[in-house]
């Protein structure tokens, strides 16, 4: 039997919350009501004579623009429901129950349910987090604005970085008030999936109160059945972290989303914002969800692959480009800078980092100062135009700083 307890482990006022409630939780706006209600503007909104094709274009992916003086659907059910559909289909022979939108929590991207998450269970000035760096660092930046610890244990060297699940577990045994353990996987910077079976481990910790959360953002870049999202209805202290920004290609809109045990999501959506979500950003990822909009994703991911491929290829016959320290489950690449004696080196890495991006136009990301990740810069993958300018600059910035050496 698991050791967590919700009533326990989050916290009390959080428990005892009473959600807002907004003008929208009780009368809809279904197009012949007069809402008089929420003091909304009556008028329309400020858009002078709105163009028919762009309003046409709009209306075909569900935004009307002369609606946008109205306030969205504070609980967005419509959305939640397309967002279990995507995750309903057994693909790995593992038993599960089907999500529901009870167990689904939409938020202004991936970092409102992460930060969200802290603010429902860990207490300022007192509860920690745990982290495996080299990870995502908004996790212990929220921690930090929120007065909340955070403790690290890292990964395992590269090119693996794996969990190193009892140095984890031992952490977890020796401090009652680490709440939250944040893992990514595919990993960022790393590109790396984590084990099931270690998660599981962690899932299994015989004393641990608290709640694993588990970041997917590159999930979709993975191969099928890689996503450990079913398994939140197996697991009352797992919440699984999903955003539309990165394979879906919509990071404007700023759609993210945790799947987590109902009571966990009761809470995330008791103590949000009301309108989190704008009525366009939630008709568009509605369209991009849908059976349309997956098929496009796919078909990028598939050129992304191809190029993904051709950087594996090309990178390392490159004068002063070293090992590929990472995994290739993600859009990005991390790979060494060398010096000119063939050692990984962060200065050559930043400077690399700052000529491609200064005389190149060429911006890539340094990851030279993170754990385990000497001498490394992250490369996004792109497009076939943007992988061959990235190749023949990378080629002339490489002979050019180590030549400065």
């Amino acid at each position: 039997m698991s050791p967590f307890d919700l009533q326990t482990c989050a916290r009390p006022n959080i428990l005892t919350l009473k959600p807002y409630r907004c003008a929208r939780d009780d009368y809809k706006d279904d197009g012949t009501n007069v809402l008089l209600d929420a003091n909304e503007n009556a008028f329309g909104p400020s858009l002078l004579d709105v163009d028919a094709t762009a309003a046409a274009g709009a209306s075909a992916i569900g935004i009307n623009p002369l609606g946008l003086n109205r306030y969205p659907d504070p609980h967005q059910h419509a959305l939640k429901q397309l967002l279990c559909n995507l995750h309903n289909t057994d693909v790995d022979g593992n038993s599960f129950h089907s999500l529901t939108p009870e167990n689904v929590f939409v938020g202004v991207s991936s970092d409102e349910p992460i930060d969200a998450l802290l603010r429902c269970f860990c207490i300022p000035g007192r509860d920690a987090i745990l982290t495996c760096p080299p990870t995502y660092g908004m996790y212990s930046v929220f921690a930090q604005v929120n007065d909340v610890a955070t403790i690290r244990v890292p990964l395992g060297p590269a090119p693996g970085f794996q969990l190193d699940v009892p140095a984890i577990c031992a952490a977890l045994s020796s401090n009652p008030y680490i709440k939250l353990l944040y893992l990514a996987s595919p990993g960022n910077p790393t590109g790396s999936l984590l084990a099931k079976s270690d998660i599981q481990q962690l899932l299994a910790h015989p004393t641990w109160n608290g709640v694993l959360v588990l970041d997917e953002a590159y999930i979709d870049y993975a191969h099928e059945g890689a996503s450990f999202v079913q398994q939140v209805t197996n697991y009352p202290n797992l919440a699984v972290v999903h955003t539309l920004s990165k394979a879906f290609g919509m990071a404007s809109i700023r759609i993210g989303v945790a799947f987590t045990s109902a009571p966990i999501a009761k809470l995330l959506n008791s103590a949000k914002a009301p309108y989190n979500i704008s009525g366009p950003s939630s008709a568009l990822a509605s369209y991009c969800i849908g059976d349309k909009g997956v098929s496009v994703m796919r078909q990028n991911r598939e050129k992304m692959v191809t190029q993904r491929n051709r950087l594996l290829e090309e990178m390392p016959k490159i004068s002063g480009v070293g090992r590929l320290r990472g995994g290739i489950d993600g859009n990005f690449l991390l790979y060494e800078m060398l010096d000119a004696q063939g050692n990984p080196n962060s200065d050559i890495a930043l400077s690399v980092f700052e000529k491609l991006a200064g005389t190149k136009g060429v911006v890539v990301r340094f990851r030279g100062n993170e754990y385990g990740c000497l001498g490394c810069l992250r490369i996004t993958v792109g497009t076939e135009e943007d992988v061959t300018r990235l190749l023949n600059s990378l080629r002339e910035v490489l002979i050019e700083v180590r030549g400065m050496e």
